[in-house]
């Protein structure tokens, strides 16, 4: 009951019919007066006759009286609604992000709330499609850029065995190069694809709740090969008890092993690789760190964009520069978030699940 007269209270219509009872028994009382003051002139003999014009000029006056009154207490209510109206105007030119001012409670009130909502909304998804625009002719230009390259060499070696301009020793030479070429441009291909699947704002995520390491045992466990052909040896500090998060298990994993390739290519050879696990603030803790030959020639912050080659290390080895970019976007969806950290020649990878 008593939020329902506060909603009557603040209610619009109500504070219109107040503004109408006020004028109403202001202009009344003013005919009263009017009246009485007649009346008194007629008994004092100063008005000897009844003037039907009097009466109606009294009336009209009276009139202006009401309409002064309303108009002067609904004054502000309809400045505001004026302020409104232009502050829409000003929005549907252009002016997205464009705030009214929020005063009383009744509903023009709300009615400020809701364009103020619409406005800020609109505003945040123009923005979201101009930044999606300058990604999009971003991507096409690197994407056209980094296919040119392998695709170019591919042609420019199919057209020497075409016009047969090669010796018998280089024919292994120029197939080998021109296959490893394809993988390349086979790689970019797949990692663009997927990009732009985990770009689109309507992706969706297959998640389940796994046991976090019992995952990374098996992940780490068919890794170790290649690291010890690498002369790379896996420490591991990963705990018995189970950590459950709920993840999507095939994208996750496609973010070890991200991390883990990429501890692979760009660790100092022979050297250790430490990875960690633990459980901080209700947040499960990953840690891969590999020690480096040379400190960053970067903010760590720009490994993560796409295309990213620009260290000395990552471009000798021919990278795409999407994995880490793709591992974000990953981390993103589920919740969770990676970053990198340099400290004394060890890079090390930092990613946080939320626990389930």
């Amino acid at each position: 009951m008593r939020k329902t007269g506060v909603r009557l209270k603040n209610s619009l219509f109500v504070k219109l019919l107040a503004a109408v009872g006020i004028s109403f028994l202001l202009a009344y009382g003013v005919l009263v007066l009017i009246s009485m003051g007649l009346l008194h002139f007629y008994e004092q003999n100063y008005l000897t006759e009844f003037s039907v014009a009097g009466y109606n000029l009294a009336l009209l006056f009276v009139i202006v009286v009401f309409v002064a009154a309303f108009l002067l207490l609904v004054r502000k209510r309809m400045m505001y609604l004026k302020q409104i109206t232009d502050s829409v105007h000003e929005m549907a030119n252009g002016e997205l992000g464009l705030t009214i001012d929020i005063q009383g409670q009744d509903e023009l009130s709300k009615l400020a709330q809701n364009i103020n909502y619409l406005s800020t909304e609109l505003e945040s998804k123009f923005e979201y499609e101009r930044q999606l625009e300058l990604s999009k002719n971003e991507l096409i230009a690197n994407v056209s850029h980094d296919l040119r390259s392998p695709l170019t060499s591919i042609i420019g070696y199919l057209d020497l065995l075409r016009k047969g301009n090669y010796t018998e020793g280089q024919l292994p030479d120029y197939l080998e190069t021109s296959y490893g070429k394809s993988k390349r441009l086979e790689s970019l291909i797949n990692e663009l694809f997927e990009y732009t699947h985990l770009s689109s704002p309507d992706v969706s995520l297959d998640v389940h709740e796994v046991e976090l390491a019992g995952l990374l045992e098996q992940v780490i466990g068919e890794s170790v090969p290649m690291f010890e052909n690498e002369q790379l040896t896996i420490v591991k500090s990963i705990p018995h008890h189970e950590i459950p998060v709920r993840v999507d298990v095939e994208k996750m994993v496609r973010v070890y092993e991200n991390l883990l390739m990429n501890a692979l290519k760009y660790s100092l050879k022979p050297s250790d690789i430490y990875i960690s696990l633990k459980v901080e603030n209700e947040m499960a803790v990953l840690k891969i760190s590999n020690r480096t030959n040379a400190p960053p020639e970067t903010d760590l912050e720009a490994w993560f964009e796409r295309f990213y080659t620009g260290d000395r290390a990552r471009r000798n080895h021919r990278g795409t520069g999407l994995g880490l970019s793709i591992s974000q976007r990953i981390m993103e969806l589920h919740g969770g978030c990676i970053r990198a950290e340099y400290k004394e020649g060890w890079i090390t990878f930092i990613v946080e699940h939320p626990m389930a």
